[in-house]
């Protein structure tokens, strides 16, 4: 009988084992509807530890008033895992979305693209990744002018 994740089909294990190989810690990404939630996880014999957490449910300590389901929370939310990512010595990470499908421009990319933006070293193409506009909210009438530009700097001062 299967693992009971695989046959749940929750996790792809030979997903999983080439990304373990690859020596890097993993840049573990999941979405619901309203939130986003980004981990850093290195590999242990007894279990991931996770290194490094970002969630768009944190960013109200940080001043963002608008909702946390959008693109442009998804993005703060990899840039906080990232600056917290490199406080503790990472420098690169591998991603790994799950089960989830990657969609060119989607909140998932918009994380790493955070990722980034925050100075980690991500093995992505460029052409998943959304275009600037997405990430700042201009297509939202909820995200203000440049409260994107104020969250990142009250990131960094508290890091």
């Amino acid at each position: 009988m299967p693992l009971k994740r695989r046959r749940l089909q929750k996790t792809d294990y030979r997903k999983r084992l080439a990304l373990i190989k690859s020596d890097s810690p993993r840049a573990i990404i999941r979405k619901s509807l309203k939130n986003m939630k980004v981990d850093i996880a290195e590999y242990a014999v007894n279990g991931d530890r996770i290194v490094a957490h970002g969630s768009t449910v944190e960013l109200k300590k940080f001043g963002w008033t608008s909702p946390t389901g959008n693109m442009p929370a998804s993005y703060l939310a990899g840039y906080l895992v990232g600056i917290r990512a490199k406080k503790k010595g990472i420098k690169q990470v591998v991603v790994d979305l799950g089960r989830q499908k990657v969609i060119k421009g989607n909140k998932l990319m918009a994380s790493v693209q955070g990722m980034l933006d925050s100075g980690l070293k991500v093995p992505v193409s460029k052409k998943f990744l959304p275009h600037k506009d997405r990430l700042t909210g201009k297509h939202l009438k909820t995200v203000q002018e440049n409260s994107i530009e104020q969250v990142k700097k009250a990131m960094e001062e508290s890091q």
